[in-house]
């Protein structure tokens, strides 16, 4: 997990992934005695389980807020932006979010109604459903045309300003977990991003926001791109600072490495955003 502004980023915590083969408990653990030797091997500590990466996400966020850090705004790739587990934990926390999805993310456009089929007048009344089949963020933006892209430039770049079209539109997320956690509910709206690139025959890249409604298509691009500062921070934590460098054996040393490794960007960072630093030789 890394705070980002727009002058500096910094990685601030880390979960390790256990899979579910690490696991004993787990039904993928194809011999729990032999799994239980590595873990031992690897001093991992016996309460330590296989947690999705969605979770260990939330529960990252949870105890940077435990720390008095309260996130304004969760910026992530479609590798968590996918999983509507993870989206409905962000709204859960209040936590607004511009995350990456894929071209396939099933959607309703905005403007979809529920209806209910006409009451026989015994049993149970028709619950409201949505009549219209789910989209896929593809189609919907197809739908909308390149009428409805703007170009938006959102940073300097070292060529030059960065720019590039995009479409954002009112959508309602339908995916079965969504549909589950807001049954008999209406879906809540949130914005559909996508960049569509002068020359590529289709969007090339897609995102779902919480943000409001009203704001700047500007700013949505913006948040939606500040994620090149984390890239940013991983090509320094690694060819700069040895992030890479270490072949983790054990529980507690892959922990140390990465917590030193953090440090030593925090204290560059900090350089860096220091008036009175000396300048690089």
């Amino acid at each position: 997990m890394h705070l980002v502004t727009d002058a500096a980023s910094c990685p601030v915590n880390w979960r390790l992934f256990v899979p579910e083969q690490w696991d004993a408990a787990s039904p993928r653990a194809e011999n729990p005695a032999a799994v239980t030797a590595r873990r031992r091997r690897c001093r991992i500590p016996a309460d330590i389980a296989h947690v999705p990466k969605w979770q260990l996400a939330l529960d990252m966020i949870d105890e940077l807020e435990s720390w008095g850090l309260d996130p304004p705004l969760v910026v992530a790739d479609e590798g968590y932006g996918q999983d509507g587990a993870f989206r409905l934990g962000l709204t859960e926390r209040d936590i607004p979010y511009v995350v990456g999805v894929r071209s396939d993310t099933a959607l309703l456009e905005a403007g979809a109604c529920r209806t209910a089929p006409a009451y026989g007048g015994t049993g149970r009344r028709p619950v409201l459903r949505y009549r219209d089949k789910p989209c896929s963020a593809q189609q919907i933006v197809t739908a909308a045309g390149r009428r409805a892209l703007h170009t938006v430039t959102w940073r300097p770049g070292s060529k030059g300003p960065l720019r590039s079209r995009f479409a954002a539109l009112r959508v309602r997320p339908a995916g079965r977990m969504i549909r589950r956690a807001h049954a008999g509910e209406e879906l809540p709206e949130c914005w559909l991003l996508a960049e569509w690139p002068p020359g590529e025959p289709e969007p090339v890249k897609y995102w779902l926001s919480t943000l409001p409604g009203d704001i700047p298509l500007r700013h949505l691009v913006r948040m939606a791109k500040i994620r090149w500062r984390v890239e940013h921070d991983y090509r320094e934590l690694k060819t700069g600072l040895g992030l890479d460098h270490f072949e983790g054996r054990t529980w507690s040393g892959w922990h140390h490495h990465v917590t030193l490794v953090s440090v030593a960007h925090a204290f560059c960072t900090l350089e860096r955003l220091n008036p009175k630093a000396p300048a690089a030789a």
